[in-house]
């Protein structure tokens, strides 16, 4: 997508965001451009899952208010000695993958924010469904001095700080699944990407992703997997820059103490929050699965899984849960 397509994509938004009928002629005198350039830019927006009406005679109108990530009220958020950037971006590829094609002269902190990607991931490859200013798709920048080592549990630290942010927004009855999965009523309701550059003893950059569901399309297809969105836990719309704000300033408290003192501290938080907790499930690992009571975590976050032979930690990044 050119950079002048997505500027009058996003100047589009903004006007349609009033939830009221714009012609397609005032909306292309308005941006300078041809009824027709208008019609196909409505097609690429309604392609990334916004619901737009078109209407003969009226024109054009989003089916739901909408109100667009800006940057401003979520720095407004922070507190002020936050000094990492915050960057909102409209359609992008990834922001994991932008953040990894930047200078890795980041500052910790140093997150992105996009309305839509194109080319979103989840563990083990998989594609993040992510429909057009309907979640929170964010990636934020960390170096870590101690390299790979120190990284031991850093999902489950950063599940905790999602639950945090999320209950700080009002939304309740939030837990977590091993290693990387935020879960309500028993479905998926956000995920956590981690991708780590750098050498195994010495410092290394991590790229924390979050993909948080708001208010998902109804009638989305493409997730094969039961989910869930904030809209249907809680009855008032959730503000997507308070969450934004909320998520960043414990993302960045969590990371911290995370560098200071390890997964220890939000160890006991964690398996308050463990969805799995004395549940029967089993491990998939490559072609291998092992059933057991889920009894939590160890102190390096390992999964402890029981059976007949006892109890055994598992833990490494090919390994997935799921209910018997």
């Amino acid at each position: 997508m050119s950079k002048s397509s997505e500027l009058v994509r996003g100047k589009l938004l903004s006007i349609l965001s009033d939830n009221s009928f714009h012609s397609g002629e005032t909306l292309g005198a308005t941006l300078g451009i041809s009824r027709a350039a208008i019609s196909n830019h409505i097609k690429v927006l309604s392609s990334l899952g916004l619901d737009i009406f078109s209407v003969t005679g009226k024109g054009y109108c989003l089916a739901q208010p909408l109100t667009l990530l800006d940057s401003n009220k979520i720095k407004a958020q922070l507190v002020s000695t936050h000094a990492a950037d915050v960057e909102v971006l409209n359609v992008i590829g990834s922001t994991n993958q932008y953040l990894k094609d930047k200078s890795t002269d980041l500052e910790n902190g140093h997150t992105c924010l996009a309305e839509a990607q194109t080319a979103g991931r989840g563990r083990h490859g998989r594609k993040w469904v992510s429909p057009y200013a309907a979640s929170l798709y964010l990636s934020m920048h960390w170096s870590f001095d101690g390299g790979y080592s120190v990284l031991g549990g850093l999902s489950l630290a950063i599940g905790v700080a999602i639950v945090d942010a999320l209950n700080q927004c009002g939304a309740k009855d939030i837990q977590l699944k091993w290693p990387n999965d935020i879960y309500s009523q028993g479905k998926k309701l956000a995920g956590v990407l981690i991708e780590v550059e750098g050498q195994i003893s010495s410092g290394c950059q991590a790229i924390i992703g979050v993909g948080l569901n708001v208010a998902l399309p109804v009638n989305i297809e493409e997730i094969d997997q039961p989910w869930i969105d904030l809209s249907q836990l809680s009855e008032a719309p959730m503000d997507r820059n308070l969450l934004a704000g909320a998520l960043i300033s414990e993302l960045i408290k969590s990371l911290t103490l995370f560098e200071n003192s390890g997964l220890e501290p939000f160890i006991s938080k964690w398996r308050e929050l463990d969805v799995f907790a004395n549940q029967a499930v089993k491990l998939i690992i490559g072609q291998q699965l092992i059933s057991g009571i889920c009894r939590g975590i160890d102190s390096s976050g390992a999964i402890l899984l029981e059976t007949t032979q006892g109890i055994k930690a598992y833990h490494g990044g090919e390994i997935s849960v799921r209910p018997i």
